[in-house]
């Protein structure tokens, strides 16, 4: 299998990404050249007075946020991706197995329908989404413990078990409800967007994807360990229990702040840390920094696409990257020299 020089993927992917945030950020109901997009940039970052006040406004308030926000949470489902595919030791796992997404699903099931959270303005739906995403990872926890551990066959059937009990849940919630609306509304969420995002929707998931990112990268040595199987983990010194007590609370609280945030943008997770063991191998030094590059990358163009294929409407990037990400993911696995978590 031909892969990259580990020294220039770095370099490399960093580029591409920029450059792509770049041009996404023209992207939208009308499309800005990019050298006005770097006008603006420009300005804002060297202090000077914008010249054009409804350019500044597009650019600065709408887009790049967006852009930055669709770049953060790319980055962290791929990272989820990696590490769970790792914890559970399955190519088909992916962020939501823990049942995280749908739970947040039933939160924002709630919000819409109901109103719940409604004090907390335009945080509600995020609030409530969060709120049930860790709801939910608490149930797979403490069903999983009493059950015989965390080990990976228990996370699985647990994680999806519950995951299509919420799911029945939220179809009930809708079902329930007297606004007409409330099911499109509950759709378009489930099925992922980045049209809310704003400056104030950036801080927590950016805190979150690199403090998780860095943990993760400080226990890359014990992951590489843990995905060739508990027993030669153990031999070689790897807490087995403790690291799967910790990646688990470590990744319930990723996807449920990216979830939350986004909605269930499905496939990023799944497809991405494949793409990149193809690239870099399967060593996690390299594999999650690249997995994150990777991501991030791969929704931002994604994210652009939705905003220009049905302008001036736009659909919801879970579309999206599930018609991009499923065809790819066959792909990917049908190479006939790759082998998940191979040496």
């Amino acid at each position: 299998m031909i892969r990259m020089r580990t020294s220039i993927v770095i370099p490399v992917l960093g580029i591409l990404l920029l450059c792509a945030m770049i041009i996404a950020t023209g992207f939208g109901a009308e499309t800005l050249p990019v050298s006005s997009v770097l006008e603006v940039l420009s300005h804002r970052l060297t202090g000077r007075a914008a010249t054009d006040l409804s350019l500044d406004t597009i650019v600065w308030q709408l887009r790049v946020p967006r852009t930055l926000l669709a770049a953060i949470v790319g980055a962290g489902l791929a990272l989820a991706g990696a590490a769970m595919q790792t914890l559970v030791r399955n190519p088909l796992a992916d962020p939501y197995l823990l049942g995280v997404s749908s739970g947040a699903g039933v939160g924002a099931a709630a919000v819409i329908t109901s109103g719940l959270f409604a004090g907390a303005g335009v945080w509600a739906l995020s609030g409530g989404a969060l709120a049930g995403a860790f709801a939910a990872a608490a149930l797979v926890f403490v069903i999983a413990v009493a059950q015989g551990g965390l080990t990976p066959l228990r996370l699985v059937l647990t994680g999806t078990v519950l995951g299509s009990a919420f799911a029945a849940l939220s179809s009930y919630l809708v079902f329930r409800s007297s606004d007409p609306a409330a099911a499109q509304s509950v759709l378009f969420w489930l099925l992922g967007s980045l049209a809310g995002a704003d400056w104030t929707k950036i801080v927590l998931p950016l805190c979150v994807v690199i403090a998780c990112g860095l943990a993760l990268l400080a226990a890359s040595g014990w992951l590489d360990g843990l995905t060739l199987g508990a027993e030669t983990a153990a031999s070689v010194g790897v807490p087995v229990k403790t690291l799967r007590i910790g990646l688990f609370a470590l990744l319930a609280v990723l996807v449920g702040v990216l979830v939350a945030v986004s909605g269930g943008i499905g496939f990023v997770g799944l497809v991405i840390p494949h793409a990149a063991r193809l690239l870099v191998g399967p060593r996690h030094r390299i594999l999650l920094p690249s997995c994150a590059l990777c991501g991030a990358l791969f929704l931002v163009i994604a994210d652009a696409a939705t905003r220009i294929l049905v302008r001036p409407t736009e659909i919801p990037v879970g579309v999206l990257t599930g018609l991009i990400g499923a065809p790819a993911f066959l792909i990917l696995l049908g190479r006939r020299r790759y082998q998940f978590g191979e040496s």
